[in-house]
């Protein structure tokens, strides 16, 4: 099967499609797109999109807010920077997009979460705080996160 043209693309697509997930995570902070990120690794945006959903089940886009959002909570937990100084921390340039998404990811309003975790720090050491915190969709929790086709 290995010489198989089709399936030798498909490793090389999945190689690339690694490499822009890296540097989403790497590069969360910084202004992405999903242009540019397509031109980083020579493909078209939109089978850069096709592809990296059917690899990791989301678009690179909602893979790029979940990061920034992660990076978000735990600069909310830590207490010592404002709503809308975590939101541009993490690369967001609109905080209204940001608690929009942070909403939808994580159950509650920014503040709300800042409020709550700082009551809750004491009794948590980080290291369990960050497992137990990751952001779920809603929609994923409502399913139980399981998904049927």
């Amino acid at each position: 099967m290995s010489s198989d043209p089709a399936f030798a693309q498909h490793l090389r697509d999945l190689a690339r499609l690694r490499r822009v997930r890296d540097r989403i995570d790497r590069e969360y902070a910084q202004p992405l797109n999903v242009e540019a990120l397509a031109r980083g690794v020579n493909m078209s945006a939109g089978h850069l999109s096709r592809q990296f959903r059917l690899a990791y089940g989301e678009s690179p886009y909602a893979y790029l807010m979940t990061r920034r959002i992660e990076r978000a909570m735990a600069l909310l937990r830590r207490g010592d920077l404002s709503v809308t100084e975590v939101c541009f921390a993490v690369g967001c340039s609109s905080l209204g997009t940001f608690s929009t998404r942070f909403t939808e990811l994580v159950g509650m309003p920014p503040s709300s979460y800042r409020a709550r975790s700082a009551a809750v720090a004491p009794e948590m050491p980080s290291c369990m705080s960050k497992q137990v915190t990751r952001p779920i969709r809603i929609r994923e929790a409502q399913v139980g996160g399981a998904q049927l086709a």
